[in-house]
């Protein structure tokens, strides 16, 4: 363990600085953002493939089915082009916090409508079609956000703006001081869209989504992969680093655009269609608060230190919500050596059980819906359009708090024996 500290000592610093990398935590925010839209798109396409009869009859009666298939349709199967426009919104404001990235990302924009082909209608109708609108588009989304906001900021800093005077409402200044940034940004996607036009490819979004999204959901969508993540997360979390803010940036595009292509699936051939059984809702789902739920109520009603019983109790009802940094910071889990090993590979266990139920057909794949943090245990499972899916949570986090038991008990009679100690000693 002493190493293991001593370890983490030198490496520390590393993370602390990919933790405040301005591009990540740019990304980070940005992707943050479209939880509303994927919200709003995946409620909508629940309601549609409800898995109760009497509710989908409901809903055709009354006529709004299509309407909800359309509010998917413009939500998440056009989620790359709100992300480009969030991020790059973002990543400005990251990069330098006394600009305004509105006008950046609306440029962001234009550049994803000019390197993306159009097509036609069989009228011959000049049409852009949604293929790289939603989940196939969000890597180059990205991208362009990247070299969107890093050149604008160059141009705006270099003072290649049309300056207006002060007379001139801020509204049309900032406008016009976008202007030249705006064409010149442009300039350099639309030469980009020519040279890809010119290949097999056929187009930016082809050559992104062959050569990096692809390969990148191969390796980041696998199990391994998702142990590996949750692994580090929960040992960044053990020495006291919000470990789900440094790596989030690096596995939520991959996870996401997984949950995506299994939200495609379920619209086209209902719920349990899905062929990826890894995604962010997965993880999210069967790692829930950490998984500590189960140390929880070992705390709350087990525990014969009256600190720990304390402490549980205290930590009850956030945790039931979810809310899991009073217990992380108060048992304390953070640098507690004795309940280092259920606190790091708590995660791995909740996620290898659920692979493996969902793998062998006892439980259908996730639809992929997206949350908002803060329900109580049962919801986050409960949206993804399986009562098995909540049972398997369920019983996901029993075992895991089975796994916490001797690790608690060691460290209560520990805590019991120095509460002891201190009471001799003041008496």
């Amino acid at each position: 363990m002493k190493k293991i500290e001593l370890l983490f000592e030198k490496v520390s610093p590393f993370m602390n600085k990919l933790a405040n990398n301005p591009t990540l935590k740019g990304i980070s925010n940005g992707m943050m953002g479209s939880i509303i839209i994927t919200i709003v798109g995946s409620l909508c396409l629940l309601i549609t493939v409800f898995p109760v009869d009497a509710v989908k009859n409901f809903v055709e009666s009354i006529g709004i089915k299509s309407v909800l298939v359309g509010v998917n349709s413009v939500t998440i199967k056009c989620l790359a082009l709100y992300i480009t426009v969030m991020v790059t919104n973002s990543l400005v404001k990251s990069y330098d916090p006394n600009e305004d990235g509105l006008i950046a990302g609306m440029i962001s924009l234009i550049c994803f409508f000019i390197v993306t082909p159009l097509g036609q209608t069989t009228n011959e109708v000049i049409a852009l079609p949604i293929t790289w609108l939603g989940a196939a588009g969000v890597f180059s989304g990205l991208i362009i956000s990247i070299i969107t906001a890093k050149m604008f900021l160059l141009i705006k800093h270099k003072g290649w703006t049309i300056k207006m005077p002060s007379s001139v409402p801020p509204m049309v200044s900032k406008t016009l001081e976008g202007l030249i940034p705006g064409v010149f940004i442009s300039i350099i996607f639309i030469v980009v869209s020519c040279i890809f036009s010119l290949t097999s490819y056929g187009s930016m979004h082809q050559f992104v989504y062959s050569f990096i999204q692809t390969p990148l959901q191969g390796l980041g969508g696998s199990l391994g992969a998702m142990c590996i993540f949750t692994i580090v997360a929960q040992l960044l979390w053990f020495f006291g680093i919000h470990g789900t803010n440094v790596i989030s940036p690096i596995y939520t595009p991959i996870w996401l655009s997984m949950d995506l292509a299994n939200q495609a699936a379920v619209a086209q051939n209902g719920l349990g269609s899905g062929d990826n059984i890894i995604g962010l809702a997965f993880f999210n789902t069967f790692t829930w608060g950490g998984c500590v739920i189960g140390f929880v109520f070992l705390m709350a009603f087990c525990a014969k230190s009256k600190q720990i019983k304390s402490i549980g109790r205290l930590s009850l009802i956030p945790a039931i919500f979810g809310v899991t940094e009073p217990v992380v910071f108060g048992a304390p889990l953070v640098l507690n050596f004795t309940l280092f090993i259920p606190f790091v590979f708590g995660n791995v266990i909740a996620v290898l059980i659920s692979y493996a139920a969902i793998a062998i057909g006892l439980v259908p794949t996730l639809m992929g819906t997206t949350t908002v943090f803060g329900l109580p245990l049962g919801f986050f499972a409960a949206i993804q359009g399986s009562w098995e899916i909540i049972v398997l949570q369920l019983v996901v986090m029993i075992i895991v708090g089975v796994f916490w038991y001797p690790f608690f008990k060691k460290y209560d009679k520990d805590m019991c024996r120095q509460e002891q100690e201190n009471l001799a000693i003041n008496d």
